[in-house]
């Protein structure tokens, strides 16, 4: 049984603590998108949502998150467009090639406001945060996985260190709540 649960989690590198961020380039050969990102990545993760941009033949994308205030487009920002403008993560991809430059929370009262979603695969820089566990697992089935190798796949990010589980991990599902209450004033803000 062959899969890919993601090209880089094969090789997963070791973050660099003293990293401050670098750039993420589309895959278009002409007038590629860059985005300079000027700050570490926290939560990276391999995620199995059906939203996420996945390299072709990937099961799962590899996505982590940093401040909106680090995120810049620099170059060639006109060929970026909203993906889907109904989702709560607006995720601007390239028209040309697809790919998925930066998704960014409007909503000021959602938890995670405040925070882009980056893919750090698009970066020629080393150092990033490397993945830390793997989310939406269940969801690859959603994508068009066989659910008979779901087995194999939870025991291969296992093996490479991604605790798989079918929501987000246990602190940012505990941020979620904690917002939620909050907001509904079950808790002291």
């Amino acid at each position: 049984m062959t899969f890919s649960i993601h090209p880089s989690v094969d090789g997963i590198r070791q973050g660099s603590k003293d990293f401050a961020g670098g750039s993420l380039v589309c895959k278009c050969t002409d007038r590629p998108v860059k985005v300079s990102v000027k700050a570490q990545t926290a939560h990276n993760h391999a995620c199995g949502c059906t939203k996420c941009w996945k390299p072709k033949g990937a099961l799962f994308s590899v996505v982590a998150v940093v401040g909106r205030d680090k995120v810049t487009v620099t170059e060639n920002g006109d060929k970026l467009a909203v993906v889907d403008p109904a989702a709560t993560i607006q995720r601007h991809a390239c028209k040309v090639c697809g790919v998925h430059m930066y998704g960014r929370i409007e909503n000021t009262k959602h938890a995670f406001y405040g925070l882009d979603f980056i893919h750090t695969e698009l970066s020629p820089e080393k150092g990033w945060q490397p993945p830390q566990f793997a989310a939406f697992v269940s969801s690859i089935i959603e994508g068009g996985a066989d659910p008979s190798i779901m087995g194999a796949v939870r025991a291969r990010l296992k093996e490479v260190g991604l605790e798989p589980y079918d929501a987000l991990s246990p602190p940012l599902m505990d941020a979620l709540a904690t917002h939620a209450a909050k907001m509904s004033g079950v808790l002291k803000a």
